[in-house]
């Protein structure tokens, strides 16, 4: 799957990855609507490295589209709340 971190490009990850990264979309879903400011931006800074770590990059020519899109770094719970699905970031 093609995966798009915002601000940084693509990168191209294995579907046997995704069972790791829904635990942490789970995480940042719950902080969200906790409000919890301090563990969603350690969550989401956790699962953005986690999909740097585990995904291949891709070349900048590269002209497919991205079947998931990630928030940036910066983003905070607003942008994260406008992006969110029903099923968190990354769908189960």
């Amino acid at each position: 799957m093609i995966v798009r971190i915002m601000g940084e490009g693509q990168v191209k990850l294995a579907d046997s990855h995704f069972a790791e990264l829904n635990r942490l979309d789970d995480e940042l879903l719950a902080e969200m609507e906790q409000g919890d400011g301090p563990g969603f931006r350690r969550t989401l800074a956790a699962l953005l490295e986690r999909v740097r770590e585990l995904g291949e990059p891709v070349p900048d020519d590269f002209l497919e589209p991205s079947e998931l899109i990630l928030p940036a770094p910066g983003a905070t719970l607003e942008d994260v709340r406008e992006m969110l699905g029903d099923g968190g970031l990354i769908p189960g």
